[in-house]
């Protein structure tokens, strides 16, 4: 209904009620809309929920890759290592005649002051050094002292 504010002059509508059938009817309504937006909101979240395992097992599956790959690189890394400290002492000892096996160091220098150290150690101590004559003996292939006893024999009659 309408009424005229006589102040004003304007017309005004009254608020209008509504019976419980109508605002039942008015809020069903509304929410069949709405659930109609939504129906599909269940599908999503279960494939949202599926799409999430999987990057998980993936990113998983990544991590493993980098760990192996890491792993590797450390054990190539170890065996490049190696393969060169066993380079340098071999160098080394066909440079000195040092046995590569009694050099231990892991670089160069290391190993030529091994070497050196290895063949000062080597050398004579005051003991005349005795080479071969080149004249065959004969030997008794006893013990060593009867063969020490059989050349000093042998020398001491020259």
């Amino acid at each position: 209904m309408e009424t005229v504010n006589q102040d004003t002059n304007q017309v005004q509508e009254e608020p209008r009620t509504f019976t419980q059938e109508e605002v039942d009817r008015i809020v069903g309504d509304r929410l069949q809309r709405e659930r109609a937006k939504y129906a599909d909101f269940d599908a999503l979240k279960e494939k949202a929920a599926k799409f999430d395992e999987a990057e998980q097992a993936q990113k998983s599956e990544l991590q493993k890759a980098t760990e192996r790959a890491e792993a590797l690189q450390k054990e190539l890394d170890i065996l490049k290592h190696a393969d060169s400290v066993r380079e340098i002492r071999n160098k080394v000892a066909t440079e000195t005649g040092v046995p590569a096996s009694l050099l231990n160091a892991d670089d160069e220098e290391g190993c030529k002051v091994q070497a050196k150290a290895i063949l000062e150690f080597a050398k004579p101590q005051g003991y005349p050094v005795v080479k071969d004559s080149g004249e065959v003996r004969k030997t008794s292939g006893g013990a060593t002292r009867d063969q020490f006893k059989d050349w000093l024999e042998t020398s001491l009659a020259n």
